[in-house]
């Protein structure tokens, strides 16, 4: 266990629905699948107990849904596929190490 607390890091994934809006919405863009695929990843290979998936509402990055935010490291992706969650988790989550071609710009986020 985290010395933190009870999980070594939680993984927020925007799940903000717009529903009539004209504006996109990380849900709209697929998130949900996102987040069932890092749960289940997470659940698959035992990793449930040290690593949260969290669902979340909207993390303000709209442009770059869906999009997700790994704390207690303030790292931020977007535009992230089902696909890409073991990239994720082996690289980042696992190795420390964060997924470059993924990561949400920090000029980006203060803009």
């Amino acid at each position: 266990m985290s010395p933190q607390g009870k999980f070594d890091c939680h993984v927020f994934v925007c799940l903000n629905e717009r529903p009539g809006s004209p504006e996109a919405s990380c849900h709209g863009r697929g998130a949900s699948a996102v987040h069932t695929a890092l749960k289940d990843l997470l659940k698959l290979r035992g990793l449930t107990a040290r690593m949260r998936a969290n669902r979340a509402g909207c993390l303000d990055v709209c442009d770059h849904g869906p999009a997700l935010v790994v704390y207690p490291d303030n790292v931020w992706y977007g535009s992230v596929t089902p696909e890409d969650v073991p990239l994720i988790v082996d690289r980042h989550l696992l190795g420390g190490e964060p997924v470059a071609h993924l990561r949400i710009s920090d000029e980006t986020l203060r803009g």
